[in-house]
């Protein structure tokens, strides 16, 4: 039997990895990058393809910027430490929602070297192509350390495509990513991260999302590859108006951990908020939580988490909602099971053989089609797809 609770106490464990790194050579432009980073790259979303749709493009490999451009005004896309010379304001932002002190994740990121990006889009700009971000390990045995600030103006629109992997030859190594989000009065941000990670990677995002008035966000998060551990319970809050659909899609293989689930706090009268979650065991542990809060009156928000279990692992749902007040419509729905095997006989009495018809199943389950995303990634994801229904067998 699986104990519960020592899968829930894994959170903080980190192996002491070093965060020295030899310096990279810049890139100024995207042709310059070789063959085998390009590759590592497009998985999770990040083309460096000269006809890719682009409009800015942020790659840190190591510790190293490897790239950064912004061929379009209306936006500004910079390193963080870079920024914070540049624009002295920013500093007012660095941990204004992400507590300093909050848990020896937070106290272990303050006594790294600055890393990470500056993404803002400028009032009224309404960025259509998206902007691609990826964090890039090439070292084994590396503890990748970043803080990424991301500020939409009022009224402003962008999408972003951030990726987050390590070289195919990395064994093991750790990444603690902190980002605040500021997405200002009337704003729309599209968020898309994707996650493919070695097999022995320990992986600790923290990511507060703050939106003002009648602002918008849609987040997608995809982990479709094994990973040693992966722990993110980012935080959005939610003010008059606003609104916030979250989406997540996993899938753990065999020793692979992940803990992983949205906090939504309706902080404002007529905000609206929906978590869905689509989670698939194939050997691994997956904790999936979700937590709306309804602090304040005339709010609505739904939490939906569905899980199936393929292969021997642990799926442990807790989905969680908070009232304090009168007059809010806050739900949640849960389940976890298996492949019907009527649907499996369905489809191959119409000519699938078993292990497509197990794939079909599950592609459909977890429906990965996102907006945006290059050719090469949605190819590779559905492969990503057949190979977990293939491999159940």
């Amino acid at each position: 039997m699986f104990s519960i609770e020592k899968k829930l106490n894994k959170k903080n464990i980190l192996p002491n990895y070093s965060s020295k790194a030899n310096e990279h050579q810049y890139a100024d432009d995207l042709s310059q990058i070789t063959r085998a980073d390009a590759d590592d790259f497009i998985k999770v979303g990040t083309d460096t393809d000269k006809k890719s749709l682009r409009s800015g493009t942020f790659i840190q490999k190591d510790n190293s910027i490897l790239h950064c451009s912004q061929p379009r005004s209306g936006v500004d896309i910079k390193g963080i430490a870079d920024s914070l010379k540049k624009f002295p304001w920013l500093d007012k932002y660095m941990w204004k929602l992400i507590d300093k002190d909050k848990d020896e994740i937070t106290k272990h990121a303050l006594t790294k070297p600055l890393r990470g990006f500056f993404i803002r889009s400028q009032k009224d700009a309404k960025i259509e192509k998206p902007i691609q971000t990826c964090l890039y390990i090439a070292k084994n045995e590396f503890s990748q350390n970043v803080h990424n600030i991301v500020i939409l103006e009022e009224n402003s629109e962008i999408h972003i495509i951030a990726g987050c992997t390590t070289s195919q030859h990395i064994k093991s190594g750790s990444h603690i990513g902190l980002s605040e989000f500021f997405i200002k009065k009337g704003a729309t941000l599209r968020y898309t991260m994707i996650h493919d990670w070695g097999e022995d990677v320990y992986v600790r995002p923290k990511t507060v999302i703050h939106i003002e008035e009648g602002g918008v966000l849609i987040s997608n998060y995809v982990c479709l590859k094994p990973v040693k551990s992966l722990v993110t319970n980012p935080i959005t809050i939610l003010e008059k108006n606003a609104t916030a659909t979250l989406n997540s899609i996993l899938v753990a293989g065999k020793n692979s951990y992940m803990d992983v689930g949205s906090i939504v706090e309706f902080n404002g009268k007529g905000a609206r908020a929906e978590i869905v979650s689509r989670a698939i065991v194939a050997g691994g542990t997956i904790i999936s939580r979700g937590h709306l809060k309804g602090n304040v009156p005339g709010v609505k928000g739904h939490l939906e988490c569905k899980g199936l279990i393929l292969k021997k692992g642990l799926l442990h749902a807790i989905p969680e909602i908070s009232g304090y007040t009168p007059e809010i419509e806050i739900s949640h729905e849960a389940a976890v099971g298996k492949i019907d095997k009527r649907e499996i006989e369905y489809l191959m009495a119409r000519g699938l053989n078993e292990d497509d018809a197990i794939s079909t199943i599950v592609r459909g389950f977890l429906n990965v089609n996102i907006d945006g995303l290059p050719p090469k990634l949605i190819k590779e994801m559905d492969q990503a797809v057949q190979e977990t229904g293939k491999n159940i067998m």
